[in-house]
């Protein structure tokens, strides 16, 4: 059955104006961003994060003690130190993991997560799964 004609012009028109508010939006920033030798930590919620501890390949800290709500964190990448001391060497090592963990002020737990891609031979999927 077709649609009236006096109903299919501003039917395609609010599609129209749908599609574009879509594509204009903004994307949501990711909360860690890598760039270069910066770690930046953004906090775009309305909550303080309390007890910050942010893990660099799973093996490397750094630790603030706080990153107030709207409010951003940033350390270089060298500033990241191992149990027994040893620093993380941007020149020389890969990052492939990045976390955060913190608290928020009802006490709830805070974990994110940078994503990365599958780099080198892991990216041709003959890893173990």
């Amino acid at each position: 059955m077709a649609m009236p004609r006096h109903v299919a012009p501003p039917l395609a028109a609010a599609l129209l104006i749908g599609v574009c508010a879509a594509g204009c939006a903004k994307p949501v920033a990711d909360p860690l961003q890598l760039d270069g030798n910066i770690l930046t930590v953004d906090n775009r919620t309305r909550d303080d994060w309390h007890h910050v501890e942010i893990w660099l390949n799973t093996y490397y800290r750094v630790t603030a003690a706080s990153i107030p709500a709207g409010s951003r964190f940033q350390a270089p990448l060298d500033t990241f130190v191992a149990g027994f001391g040893q620093r993380f060497d941007f020149r020389r090592a890969q990052v492939h993991d990045l976390r955060l963990t913190a608290t928020l002020p009802d006490g709830r737990a805070l974990e994110i997560k940078k994503p990365f891609q599958a780099g080198g031979l892991g990216a041709l999927g003959g890893g173990k799964p």
